[in-house]
């Protein structure tokens, strides 16, 4: 929950200046808060960066005050949307049946949504990493048929590590993407070649060596993409 009109504009504007210089293949989204939406329409089309939403509504309209559906982030030409935050499950207290259900929502308006698992510091203590991102991730690819499932993008956010200054290592990063990475497999050949993101305090000094893994196919940036210089040398960490 960052931004104001003005200084947004000096961001995307000096991030899409930026991105120009990046391959075609390295893809760049910002995804905004909601009353920015026109914002980044205005000021993103015809760049190389896409846009998105940080969360949508579960559900397709009607009487939710105060929601968004998918359809009407969708009519700004967004992208993308964010579904399952750890700070939506956590703050919002937002159950992996309501993730689903959301990712379901955004597909249905043509967006793709980026859907976040990640465990918590008490529960890597306890051993349960993999316990616990991969029921996230299988209640969402339960609700998914397999074309679907061939359209989202998961990231992976240590709730341990996100704006806490600490990251984890490349080959602890590592080892959970390979493991959803199997989990997305037993879906299908298709759905195995989703993107997998990497998102826990990823800067421009860690970016190269995380990127650099076989199974983290990019990052999904907090803090640091709100520094132009900051995320721009991470988006050319994903080029090398």
């Amino acid at each position: 929950m960052h931004g104001r009109l003005q200084p947004n504009a000096a961001l995307l504007q000096a991030v899409a200046a930026g991105a120009r210089a990046l391959p075609a293949a390295v893809r760049v989204s910002v995804c905004v808060p909601y009353p920015y939406l026109a914002q980044a329409q205005t000021l993103l089309e015809g760049s190389p960066l896409a846009w998105g939403s940080q969360d949508v509504s579960a559900h397709e309209q009607g009487a939710f005050t105060g929601e968004v559906a998918a359809e009407m982030v969708a009519e700004f030409g967004a992208t993308y949307a964010i579904v399952g935050h750890s700070e939506r499950r956590a703050y919002h207290l937002e159950s992996q049946e309501l993730v689903a259900t959301k990712a379901r929502r955004a597909l249905a308006a043509g967006l793709t949504p980026i859907v976040c698992v990640g465990e918590t510091l008490e529960q890597r203590e306890a051993g349960r990493t993999r316990d616990v991102v991969g029921d996230q991730l299988a209640v969402v690819l339960a609700l998914l048929s397999a074309q679907e499932a061939a359209r989202v993008v998961v990231a992976y956010e240590p709730v341990w590590a996100i704006g806490t200054g600490k990251s984890a290592t490349s080959a602890q990063a590592q080892e959970v993407h390979a493991f959803l990475r199997e989990r997305l497999a037993a879906k299908g050949a298709e759905v195995a070649r989703v993107p997998l993101l990497y998102g826990g305090s990823v800067k421009p000094d860690n970016a190269a060596e995380l990127f650099g893994q076989p199974d983290i196919d990019g990052g999904l940036i907090g803090g640091a993409s709100l520094k132009d210089a900051d995320f721009l040398a991470i988006c050319a960490a994903a080029a090398a």
